[in-house]
């Protein structure tokens, strides 16, 4: 691979979550390669995850109060990505949730993209994305409706830009087909398991942590564990849905806010069971719960129905309510002997960023070769 130019296109590079850990590692993979993004606007302290690179960005940088209200700015994005010239590099990897993978490529160039889902807001979570932002029925609201209509007839006109699709689960490859009708091969994303460690003795409590934003439910499992009070909930997060919860969790729940991930990785080591409502693509804190030995009860779709093994790593339950969370910890405390810490933080190693790697590197230089060599 040293004899090719590689360029990566991220969308925004304004934190380290989910999609920038897996950026984070393409570029330990290919540490030659250029970067390019719609914005970058990291702080100094997060600048470290990509290793002190010039950061190619498209005009969107300079528009006014682009650095705190970038998202504003999403009806010019596919036209931005665009923009973003990347015709002398030989391959082109976009890691793509919204326009990455729109990025103009010529037939000289093998473009590769890992995809973390289609646009969500425009397919499958258009609705729920229109009702939590309150655009149903108001003049703001139907103007959100005719972009995302027209982002949506731009993002089926890019799909033949892409070579070769990498979809970072199962449940996303389903949905790539259904969006796109592309197949795609799974490469799970990184997960740094090695940052946490097998605790075999937990505490009386139970966790769960998350951005506290609607679809990740933290209400649900909070509503739960108040018709629970003899059971113990702390709960480690922030975000825009943090008062509400505030103002509904009764006195058996700990709502920590936001904390150092020092604070994240003890509670995860010594608690009970970690809890998981959310419908994720992937869903990194099930796998970083599991590498601490700590079983999970998860809801049963998306990434979590791939990570977590049915009675061996974790209880599911079906739907997200409630009362299904309630039954599955009863569930849960009837066979919590039956599961075995050392079990579960092995199976967890399944998806160290050790694995990412090596996968993600045969997978690309194999088409490499096929259209190279």
């Amino acid at each position: 691979m040293l004899n090719y130019k590689i360029a990566i296109v991220h969308e925004w590079l304004v934190d380290h979550s989910g999609s920038e850990k897996v950026l984070e590692e393409i570029l330990n993979v290919f540490p030659n390669s250029d970067l390019f993004a719609v914005v970058e606007f990291l702080p100094e302290n997060l600048k470290y995850f990509v290793k002190s690179k010039k950061v190619t960005t498209s005009f969107i940088q300079k528009l006014p109060f682009a650095k705190k209200r970038y998202r504003n700015y999403l009806p010019l994005m596919p036209f931005a990505i665009e923009q973003l010239d990347v015709s002398k590099y030989d391959i082109v990897i976009s890691n793509s949730h919204a326009v990455a993978k729109g990025v103009i490529t010529n037939s000289n160039q093998i473009h590769i993209c890992y995809c973390h889902s289609p646009i969500r807001y425009a397919w499958d979570l258009y609705h729920s994305y229109l009702k939590d932002a309150g655009l149903t029925n108001n003049l703001k609201g139907i103007l959100a409706k005719i972009i995302l209509h027209y982002i949506r007839i731009w993002d089926l006109s890019t799909i033949n830009r892409v070579d070769y699709f990498i979809a970072n689960s199962s449940y996303i490859a389903q949905r790539i087909y259904k969006v796109y009708k592309r197949d795609s091969v799974v490469i799970y994303p990184p997960v740094n398991t090695s940052d946490f460690e097998l605790n075999t003795y937990k505490s009386e409590y139970y966790l769960t942590a998350s951005r506290m934003v609607s679809y990740k439910k933290i209400d649900v499992i909070v509503e739960a564990f108040n018709r629970m009070p003899e059971k113990k909930l702390v709960v480690i997060g922030d975000g825009p849905e943090f008062n509400k919860i505030k103002r509904i969790a009764k006195d058996n729940i700990d709502l920590l806010g936001y904390q150092e991930f020092s604070v994240l990785k003890e509670r995860m080591e010594k608690a009970k069971a970690f809890i998981f409502a959310a419908d994720e693509d992937f869903g990194i804190m099930p796998v970083e719960a599991q590498a601490c030995g700590t079983p999970v009860i998860y809801f049963s779709k998306g990434g979590a129905k791939e990570t977590v093994i049915e009675n061996v790593t974790g209880i599911p339950f079906y739907l997200q309510k409630p009362e299904a969370i309630i039954d599955s910890v009863i569930s849960f405390e009837k066979k919590s002997n039956e599961f075995n810490s050392n079990d579960i933080h092995k199976h967890a190693k399944s998806f160290d960023k050790e694995r990412f790697k090596v996968e993600l590197k045969e997978f690309i230089v194999q088409k490499v070769e096929e259209r190279f060599v």
